[in-house]
């Protein structure tokens, strides 16, 4: 049962509180109503089964993540977590990218719900992971050196994600998310990287390949396409 199903079929238990004489006698009726309909909220559990997928990237990513977001649909039921490995300049993905999707692009925050039909952008020199169907971040583990929040976040999903899980990883330098490929393979997930022809800087492709734990190598038009086709298995 969903999260909203089950707060919709709370709502008439709600609406007795009217003939309640423990709120009536306290509250007003439709500021008892208001504050059970956040206690519900509360204890809805938030839903972790819908799949996941990681695009992991750096310099040369932005033309990536374009390319593929401008081939995905809005209604995949699939939340897009873009992990860029840039840790001192402020993002400005989250306005960028709508021009080239109908999903929401939030800038993720903490304590953020993870949904479905939604792209979500790590913020600058933080770590990112989940934990009860919400991001959480960190002050960023490696301050000094390449990043590695695209392997910290991958990690962190192999163990707090019930959902499918698909990384993908597209231009950038150095090796990100290479390290965590065969874990996301050993919890029955999906890896994929860029086609290094098709990628402006291919070193994170490369190295990613290199792990030995890639199922795909494909251009970003294609990965989308991937993407499709396991959601639908999914659904």
């Amino acid at each position: 049962m969903s999260g909203v199903s089950l707060l919709l079929e709370d709502v008439p238990r709600v609406s007795q509180l009217k003939e309640s004489s423990k709120f009536s006698n306290t509250l007003p009726p439709e500021l008892a109503i208001r504050k059970m309909m956040k206690m519900v909220i509360k204890t809805v559990p938030s839903e972790r089964n819908f799949p996941i997928v990681c695009v992991g990237g750096s310099a040369g990513g932005l033309d990536a993540y374009i390319r593929l977001l401008q081939n995905l649909p809005a209604d995949m039921g699939v939340a897009i977590v873009i992990v860029n490995h840039i840790t001192k300049v402020p993002t400005q993905l989250h306005e960028v990218l709508p021009r080239f999707t109908t999903m929401p692009v939030d800038l993720i925050t903490e304590s953020l719900l993870i949904e479905p039909n939604h792209v979500f952008i790590i913020p600058e020199n933080r770590d990112l992971h989940v934990e009860d169907g919400d991001f959480l971040l960190k002050p960023i583990s490696k301050p000094r050196g390449w990043p590695d929040v695209i392997t910290v976040f991958l990690r962190s999903l192999t163990s707090h994600w019930d959902g499918k899980l698909i990384a993908v990883i597209v231009s950038g330098y150095d090796g990100d998310g290479a390290a965590a490929l065969c874990g996301i393979k050993d919890v029955g997930g999906i890896t994929i990287a860029q086609k290094l022809s098709t990628a402006t800087q291919p070193d994170m492709p490369e190295s990613a390949i290199a792990s030995g734990c890639v199922d795909f190598v494909m251009s970003p038009e294609n990965i989308a396409q991937k993407i499709i086709q396991i959601a639908h298995a999914e659904a």
